[in-house]
């Protein structure tokens, strides 16, 4: 079985869920869409390869957002297009903060400026906690989107719906990829002058996702395991 993971920009990883699906035997290619030396001017042409020739679509997270046609839309509206076709032609799409709004956006949803960004580890209340734990989960995100036509959400708390599915695929809109070294990534590139208020300490920041290291690893294999089992075999 092969996965597609695509990673928007350079300082992003496959991290948990590509150790996840290559520990299930699964083959997991990566495609980048922004390359690093055209991070501060992302509005480029991208070519997304031919979905079929894959099991599954990982679609992870970005630091841009998911409707800014205007700054990002070169690639944006294509990839919009290209998960809306592997959809209808039964394809599966397992998206990522980022990757959950392009596909909720692709197949008739939207993305808005969320009243409540959240930056951290969170708890969420889940209506399938054998698919997606309560967590805590780690959170870096500054919209929120609704879920499309025909969509089951499945999680939310206070500040967004963090997840839903629609036929084989399954949007979440917190993290379950990252590791200490991602995040620690995503801060030593500037990331911080984004974070929210509430967020006090990057430092306390890490600490607690090496605190959370193991369990974070145990929940990603869950989220996972549930979706191949439950979710991926669907039509």
């Amino acid at each position: 079985m092969r996965a597609l993971c695509v990673l928007h920009d350079a300082r992003s990883s496959t991290g948990l869920i590509g150790d996840a699906l290559s520990d299930r035997g699964w083959q997991v290619d990566e495609f980048l869409v922004v390359p690093a030396d055209q991070h501060d001017s992302p509005n480029i042409e991208v070519s997304f390869p031919d979905s079929s020739t894959y099991d599954l679509l990982v679609v992870l997270g970005a630091p841009w957002a998911a409707y800014d046609d205007a700054g990002i839309g070169r690639w944006l509206t294509p990839e919009r297009r290209w998960l809306s076709g592997a959809v209808a032609a039964g394809g599966a799409v397992l998206g990522i903060c980022f990757g959950a709004q392009v596909l909720a956006r692709a197949l008739g949803g939207s993305v808005a400026r969320s009243a409540d960004p959240e930056v951290g580890w969170v708890r969420i209340d889940s209506d399938v906690p054998a698919l997606i734990p309560a967590g805590p989960w780690f959170q870096w995100h500054y919209d929120s989107f609704t879920p499309p036509p025909g969509a089951i959400e499945l999680a939310r708390n206070a500040a967004a719906v963090q997840a839903f599915r629609i036929g084989r695929s399954l949007g979440v809109q917190f993290h379950p990829e990252v590791t200490t070294a991602g995040i620690r990534r995503w801060l030593n590139n500037a990331e911080t002058t984004r974070a929210h208020p509430d967020v006090a300490d990057p430092v306390e920041l890490l600490a607690e996702t090496d605190r959370q290291a193991v369990a974070a690893r145990g929940r990603a294999d869950t989220l996972v395991a549930g979706y191949l089992d439950r979710i991926f075999p669907s039509g």
